[in-house]
């Protein structure tokens, strides 16, 4: 089969490799759309992975193709999508029930082969039925919807509430979405890309700031008549950024940090002082996995696709052919290339 293998940061080929064998608790899924997602960036481009060579990809969907001795939920054809973590199932957090803190997981596309493929094995408790009004590219971005969901659930989000969003990659822009479509009072968007600010407005943002262009706290308690947001959610992971969120929140203002920066933060006196004066929340979000696995934050998300009008449509910026993956990461490498949710789809667009 076709596949993109990694060898090391940077070194990605797409070459022929053999078809996975399926294990008895396994299914063949044929991928028919895969996603980039942010953390596949960094892993291909600089920190490399667990093992190597390795298919990286673990935000996609696809159809059955072949079942594992075992397999008794799911036939030949079925569409699915597929949650990436493999909890241990036996930790302290499996115990719980919060797979997302799991302490001995494996991965699809970091520790084990992924989907920039047009086959791969999926564990059968890996597998989510997709319903046929939901596309596969819109499947295919479950994984990203699911984990704005988390963040918002983080927060404690309920209908009424403002939220602003800082950060209009994908997750950012599926929690703009889910917001408006879970009713906001007001949806707040910002970023420092004109272009991604015009998608914010057609999936829901009733704002849109340029924190380039002004100051983002100021324009933030205009849009909120001196108040705040309820909700300020940063996805960005960029520390001027996380600490203007603290800023932009109402009193009693829940602040969640679901981007990721790999910086540490450092708090002015005017930040900490919001923070404490405020009585401000400030929250961790990560992953999106809970039980019954994969949990709430999956098939909630699935649920907005299939029932509420939920769509990766405006998002997806880029539908590409496997063969272009290594000249869209040397693109990506050199800086200044817009983009917001590549999909990659193996067999053609369907």
């Amino acid at each position: 089969m076709k596949a993109v293998s990694m060898y090391k940061p940077g070194d990605l080929r797409v070459e022929e490799v053999p078809l996975p064998m399926v294990q008895a608790d396994e299914v063949m899924v044929k991928v028919r759309a895969v996603g980039l997602c942010g953390s596949d960036i960094p892993r291909a481009l600089t920190y490399g992975a667990h093992i190597s060579p390795i298919i990286i990809g673990h935000e996609f969907s696809g159809e059955i193709t072949e079942l594992g001795a075992d397999i008794e939920s799911f036939k030949v054809g079925d569409r699915v999508v597929v949650p990436p973590l493999i909890p241990c199932f036996e930790c302290e957090w499996c115990q719980k029930g919060i797979y997302s803190l799991c302490e001995h997981y494996d991965y699809y596309g970091s520790r084990r082969n992924g989907a920039l493929a047009e086959y791969v094995a999926v564990k059968e408790g890996n597998l989510l039925k997709v319903p046929d009004n939901v596309s596969y590219e819109d499947a295919a971005t479950i994984d990203p919807c699911a984990n704005a969901y988390h963040g918002l659930a983080r927060a404690n989000f309920q209908p009424g509430d403002s939220i602003c969003v800082v950060g209009t990659g994908p997750i950012g822009l599926f929690a703009a979405q889910y917001a408006k479509l879970a009713g906001a009072s007001q949806v707040i968007a910002v970023d420092v890309w004109d272009e991604k600010l015009e998608i914010a407005k057609k999936v829901g943002a009733d704002v849109t700031i340029n924190s380039l262009k002004e100051d983002a706290v100021a324009a933030v308690m205009k849009a909120t008549n001196g108040k705040g947001a309820n909700i300020v959610i940063d996805f960005s992971g960029v520390p001027t950024a996380q600490k203007q969120c603290i800023l932009m929140a109402s009193k009693m203002g829940r602040v969640v940090y679901l981007g990721i920066s790999h910086k540490g933060l450092d708090l002015s006196e005017k930040e900490l002082d919001t923070l404490m004066r405020s009585q401000l929340s400030l929250i961790g979000s990560w992953n999106s996995f809970t039980k019954p696995y994969p949990g709430e934050d999956w098939t909630e998300s699935l649920k907005m696709f299939a029932e509420k009008g939920m769509t990766a449509k405006d998002i997806i910026s880029h539908r590409l052919p496997l063969d272009e993956v290594p000249n869209v990461f040397a693109e990506i490498a050199k800086g200044g290339y817009f983009y917001n949710k590549i999909m990659f789809y193996p067999w053609g667009e369907n």
